[in-house]
């Protein structure tokens, strides 16, 4: 059973025109609910083998406050990337656990295409920053697809 926890960055910071938006900032509520998640991910005991990152400033600045460890590897096609874009770089993946840290609208498309069914949060549709879901399937990396994944946990920060 392969587990994959699929999140968007926290609350990132709009404070100055001036940053391009590949490095914009966390602000100060993104920086607790970063930590808040990977709190809540620990305390679920879901650890990460493999973590796959956009590039971004504050996907960087997301997985860095969580607190946790595994293996990095930040991906410049998961900057703003289609949900297709998200699925080519899972199949490839290795490991029991990955964490996927990107950005929607491509994140919350992904997280949906991927699961049979759907959480009952009222905030799942919405994928709000820094929102993660859990979910599992049976089978290696390369064969997960549409509908496939069962949803064992969702959060959003305001749940913490």
């Amino acid at each position: 059973m392969k587990t994959l926890i699929v999140m968007r960055h926290a609350k990132s910071s709009w404070g100055d025109p001036g940053v391009s938006d590949v490095d914009r900032p966390l602000n100060t509520r993104g920086k607790t609910s970063a930590k808040a998640i990977g709190e809540w991910l620990r305390f679920g005991g879901f650890a990460p083998d493999l973590v796959l990152c956009s590039s971004a400033r504050r996907t960087a600045q997301t997985w860095e406050l969580m607190g946790l460890e595994a293996e990095l590897q930040f991906k410049r096609t998961l900057y703003l990337a289609p949900p297709e874009t998200i699925l080519a770089e899972v199949q490839q993946a290795h490991g029991e656990c990955l964490l996927v840290l990107g950005h929607n609208p491509g994140i919350a498309e992904f997280a949906g295409m991927i699961l049979g069914t759907h959480p009952t949060h009222e905030r799942f549709e919405h994928y709000p920053t820094a929102a993660t879901l859990v979910a599992q399937f049976d089978g290696a990396w390369s064969e997960l697809r549409a509908d496939i994944a069962s949803p064992r946990a969702f959060t959003v920060p305001r749940d913490l």
